[in-house]
C-alpha cells in the first residue's frame, strides 16, 4: 500500500501513543473527520492499523499476539511470577485458572501441590494437571478458540457461575495507567468476569509488558483483586492503586533481589 504524507503521520503517531482518536486526527491534521476515517479504514484494510470504536490502534502494541509468540514474551518473568502465585495457594484449595499464558506458568507451578480443585476454561492446564493425581480437574465447557485452547462464551460463563472457590489465577493481555484490565476478545471476558466474582481472593499475573499494550474490552479494574504479581512495576498510578485498595503487590524481580543480598 502506498501511503500518503498523512497516512504516514497517523502511523507514526499511532505506533507512538498505542492508539489514535479520529476527532483529535482531525482536529491536528485540520481536516474533517469523514477524511480521516477513510485513511483509518484505508489502513486497516492494509493491516497497517486495527480499527476500534472511534479511532485505531497499533498492531504491534496492541493486536493480541498469536499463542506460540507469547508464550516466547518475557518466559522467564512469566516462570517466576507462576511459582509466586502458586507459593500462595496451600494444599487442599479449590480454584480457578484462566485462559492465558502467564496463568498456565501458574499451572506448572502447582504440580508439587496435593488435593487441588482446578477449575478451568483453559485447555493447556486442563491437559497438564489431569496427568497429576493428587490434582482435581474440572473443565469448564463452551466454545474452543483455536488459537489458543481458551473455552469462551455464555456455556463456559454458566458452567463457572456453578462454583464458589477459595483463589482465582486470572491475566490480562493489557493493563492501563488508570488499573483497568483489558482483554480483546469480549467472550473471554465475560468467562473472566465469573471468575472474579465466584473467588473468595482473587490473584493477577501479568508481567510488566502489559504496561506497554492496550486492549478494547475492560474486563475489571485492579481495586477489584486481591494479590497482583508481575515481574516490576514502576507506573505510580498503579502502585497507588494498590495502596489505596489493599491489593498486595509481588514483584518478583525485586523479591529475586531481595533474595540475592541475603545470600
Amino acid at each position: 500500500m502506498f501511503l500518503s504524507d498523512r497516512q504516514t503521520e497517523i502511523v507514526d503517531m499511532a505506533k507512538a501513543n498505542g492508539r489514535v482518536f479520529v476527532e483529535d486526527l482531525a482536529a491536528h491534521f485540520s481536516v474533517t473527520p469523514q477524511t480521516i476515517r477513510k485513511d483509518l479504514n484505508d489502513l486497516c484494510d492494509a493491516q497497517v492499523l486495527t480499527r476500534v470504536h472511534g479511532g485505531a490502534l497499533f498492531p504491534s502494541g496492541t493486536e493480541n499476539v498469536k499463542y506460540e509468540a507469547r508464550r516466547q514474551i518475557a518466559a522467564g518473568e512469566k516462570q517466576s511470577i507462576g511459582l509466586a502465585a502458586a507459593a500462595l495457594i496451600p494444599n487442599n484449595a479449590s480454584l480457578f485458572i484462566n485462559i492465558g499464558t502467564t496463568t498456565e506458568a501458574v499451572g506448572e507451578a502447582l504440580i508439587n501441590h496435593r488435593e487441588l480443585m482446578v477449575i478451568t476454561n483453559n485447555i493447556n492446564v486442563a491437559n497438564r494437571l489431569r496427568l497429576l493425581p493428587s490434582m482435581e480437574v474440572v473443565i469448564a465447557g463452551g466454545v474452543v478458540r483455536a488459537s489458543d485452547g481458551g473455552i469462551v462464551g455464555e456455556a463456559a460463563v454458566d458452567f463457572i457461575r456453578q462454583f464458589k472457590v477459595d483463589y482465582a489465577v486470572i491475566g490480562a493481555s493489557a493493563i492501563d495507567q488508570d488499573g483497568a484490565l483489558l482483554d480483546y476478545d469480549f467472550r473471554e471476558v465475560k468467562v473472566a468476569q465469573a471468575i472474579i466474582a465466584n473467588a473468595r481472593h482473587v490473584i493477577l499475573v501479568a508481567d510488566s509488558t502489559k504496561f506497554e499494550r492496550t486492549a478494547p474490552v475492560r474486563i475489571a479494574q485492579l481495586s477489584q483483586v486481591n494479590t497482583f504479581i508481575t515481574d516490576h512495576c514502576e507506573i505510580d498510578s498503579i502502585q497507588d492503586l494498590c495502596r489505596e485498595n489493599g491489593v498486595r503487590l509481588i514483584e518478583t524481580d525485586r523479591r529475586l533481589q531481595s533474595m540475592q543480598s541475603a545470600e
